[in-house]
């Protein structure tokens, strides 16, 4: 009866002093909140390599605009013109366009796949100094756990707008070579 008794008093203690072991865990345990997307979307890094990826593939891009344009105004001559055109002379223009129409669809998707490709990259890069960035915050500040994109953070936890400053304030320092 005594070891009962003796357990069952142990068994209650524990009990009751877990919750304080817990309180006083989470007391001492430093949380900081960030908001991912936000830094994606108006870290000046992001509309650097935005800028940078315009203007890799601007000329492309014109490229195939002309090129569409030049297709559609030959549809249109073929349109205004084809009734009155011999019949061997329609058809060989007809399956000219037919062509270049293909052309301009092969050189649309390689388009949009290289540009995939290097968004992507472009991405996967800004992702990494995103992290490091949150990273380096987190251990300057003492926190013990960042948690990314919470449903709800108290303001007093979301270290999002330190980290977008620290971003901003790296974004205007000139570029290590």
């Amino acid at each position: 009866m005594r070891i009962k008794t003796t357990l069952l008093a142990f068994l209650t203690l524990a009990a009751v002093s877990m919750p304080l072991t817990a309180a006083q865990a989470q007391a001492q345990t430093k949380i900081g909140v960030v908001n991912v997307a936000r830094l994606l979307q108006e870290a000046p890094q992001a509309q650097a390599a935005s800028q940078a990826l315009e203007n890799e593939f601007a000329a492309r891009k014109r490229d195939l605009q002309n090129l569409e344009r030049d297709l559609k105004a030959r549809e249109d001559k073929l349109q205004k013109d084809g009734a009155t055109m011999a019949e061997a002379d329609r058809r060989n223009q007809e399956k000219a366009l037919r062509d270049g129409q293909r052309e301009f669809a092969r050189k649309q998707n390689e388009f949009m796949e290289d540009l995939n490709v290097r968004r992507n990259e472009a991405l996967g890069q800004l992702q990494r100094s995103v992290l490091q960035e949150v990273q380096s915050y987190a251990k300057t500040a003492g926190l013990d756990l960042v948690i990314a994109d919470a449903l709800f953070a108290s303001p007093s936890i979301d270290i999002t707008g330190q980290v977008l400053s620290a971003l901003q304030a790296k974004g205007r320092a000139p570029a290590k070579p």
